[in-house]
């Protein structure tokens, strides 16, 4: 197993956010956590980065527990997220923000590489790679958050609402590539909001709901699931 979180709590003073949740990420899969706002989706992704210090619990990678490791270690270990709403450094340039994801590679020889592999899956951020990241529409600040997580070469990629904020046709676009990067060897851990999509790409799903998982079990089943398509699925 991948990743394992077994019995994780987090607290923000006295609030409660995640009350002994665990869940597991195989190699290679896709692994959905959804659910509606303040269901305790972020704090799980900024728990396992490194982030947020859990109260208790244990969250382990590639046999490892990582619970007390800093972000910066653990980015070294093969694990990075996608922020949610992007957080590009708007005033550098695409190509600026691409090397802060590069920062952990040990010779500047794997930074090209993975640089040539970010454009090349991105062809939009090569042609603005001297361009502002300010003035860069929503779509492609989010290829641009894609691509400098990806500069680091991740094992897991932790996903935190990729299609937030975005128009349908270019959420379409953004699932596309989230398979692409799966298929390409990269495990992801996705939490979204809209539970179609994230459905439709992942192998299993999670179903949080305040700070608790309510549901789980594979994705397509998920999906048929009376209960998620009445509160997640709007039907």
């Amino acid at each position: 197993m991948l990743l394992a979180v077994e019995n994780l709590h987090v607290s923000y003073g006295g609030i409660r956010a995640l009350k002994g949740i665990s869940f597991e990420v195989e190699e290679g899969k896709i692994v959905a956590l959804i659910g509606a706002n303040g269901a305790g989706k972020s704090t799980t992704l900024r728990t396992i980065c490194g982030l947020v210090r859990a109260q208790s619990g244990r969250i382990e990678y590639k046999g490892t527990v990582v619970n007390k490791v800093p972000p910066y270690k653990i980015v070294g270990m093969g694990i990075s997220m996608v922020p949610e709403g992007r957080r590009v450094f708007t005033r550098l340039t695409v190509l600026e923000n691409l090397e802060m994801g590069a920062y952990s590679r040990g010779s500047s020889q794997e930074a090209k590489e993975s640089l040539a592999n970010v454009f090349k899956r991105f062809p939009r951020l090569q042609e603005r790679k001297s361009q502002l990241a300010g003035t860069l529409s929503g779509g492609e600040q989010q290829m641009l958050a894609m691509g400098r997580a990806l500069m680091s070469r991740p094992q897991l990629l932790l996903m935190d609402e990729p299609s937030m904020g975005l128009a349908p046709m270019l959420v379409e676009e953004i699932f596309s590539i989230i398979r692409e990067i799966n298929n390409s060897g990269t495990t992801i851990l996705l939490v979204e909001q809209n539970a179609h999509m994230a459905l439709s790409v992942a192998g299993s799903a999670y179903v949080l709901e305040t700070g608790e998982i309510a549901l789980s079990g594979p994705a397509a089943e998920m999906a048929d699931n009376p209960e998620v398509r009445k509160c997640y699925l709007g039907e």
